[in-house]
């Protein structure tokens, strides 16, 4: 959604607050989409800060759906942001970096970008269903928090290989 800001940019002292509804359903990140399971409205401040300036703060929750990184059962990934972000009419009208106001189209607040935008900063590294996940066996894919799966999974160090050919070639029958 685009919100304009030629109002609290030109007049001194403006403020607005505003409720703004997150309108995607998914958020794509990484070549992959995750479903949002629920959102909040965007709880929006714009506040002039002085000529040609103003300050956005805001607050805005979700919970993602995603994959645990061990096993693969779904999770629910919460994200609580909150964006500031100061801007100027400098630079919407001559921007230094292309990138630092990617979320500003002119005069526009594009709320759907900026929010993007906060998500993938505040991507966990690594998401798991629960701290002592076991994952999945390696050999037949059996969820390990589940139970064991009796598989072999005892790996030789590859360090030792050439003194356990020697051992086993002189072995007696």
């Amino acid at each position: 959604m685009l919100v304009n800001l030629t109002d609290i940019l030109t007049s001194e002292d403006k403020a607005e607050d505003l409720l703004i509804d997150y309108e995607p359903d998914t958020f794509t990140a990484g070549g992959r989409t995750f479903p949002i399971i629920s959102k909040e409205p965007f709880q929006l401040v714009c506040r002039n800060t002085g000529k040609g300036k103003a300050m956005l703060t805001g607050s805005f929750s979700c919970e993602l759906l995603m994959e645990c990184d061990r096993c693969l059962k779904d999770v629910k990934v919460p994200f609580r942001l909150e964006p500031e972000e100061n801007i100027s009419i400098e630079e919407i009208e001559h921007p230094a970096d292309a990138d630092s106001l990617s979320f500003m189209e002119g005069y526009q607040l594009d709320t759907e970008k900026l929010l993007g935008n906060e998500i993938l900063v505040n991507w966990p590294t690594k998401v798991l269903c629960r701290d002592d996940c076991k994952g999945i066996c390696k050999l037949c894919g059996k969820d390990l928090n589940l139970g064991d799966c009796g598989c072999d999974t005892f790996i030789p160090d590859p360090r030792m290989a050439v003194i356990n050919d020697i051992f086993n070639a002189n072995k007696e029958v």
